[in-house]
């Protein structure tokens, strides 16, 4: 069963797949953060679960071709991370991870907002920032918080 999926889930499908299919996610946090669809379906697991099904597929073809704890030599040097980049198959899981961390801190951006009554158009503007930069979203938005929640935290 799993050579079936072989052939239709290839690197490039798994690419193209995450890449717009993670978009109705951040659409559903930017148009309807309050709702219950996007509470069942973007603030749960459910996102998460999905990447991580392509995650460990990914790590399972590359258990089967080569040793995978190779890929940890990218901690010895910024030539061993460009190698590891340089596989098409680390690159996914590594493009996969960034997925995964800007959905879900844009999910607490959106959750966040709420709860502070932050206005929408600094949300949409933090959240767009989120999903295109990672952490100049976060700080653009942490910046606006502060005014808005009346208190500076480091942590919550």
């Amino acid at each position: 069963m799993i050579n079936n999926l072989e052939i239709i889930l290839t690197l490039e499908n798994i690419y193209l797949i995450s890449n717009f299919g993670i978009l109705p996610f951040w659409m559903m946090l930017i148009f309807i953060p309050n709702h219950n669809l996007t509470k069942i379906l973007v603030y749960s697991i459910v996102p998460f679960l999905i990447l991580s099904l392509a995650y460990i597929f990914i790590c399972y073809k590359i258990f089967l071709e080569k040793n995978f704890f190779d890929s940890f030599d990218l901690y010895f040097g910024l030539e061993s991370l460009y190698s590891v980049y340089s596989n098409e198959s680390f690159l996914l899981i590594f493009w996969l991870h960034f997925l995964s961390i800007s959905l879900f801190t844009g999910s607490w951006i959106a959750r966040d907002s709420l709860k502070y009554s932050i206005p929408k158009i600094i949300t949409i503007l933090s959240l767009v920032l989120t999903y295109f930069t990672g952490p100049i979203g976060i700080i653009f938005y942490w910046f606006f918080r502060i005014f808005f929640s009346k208190k500076i935290s480091f942590y919550e």
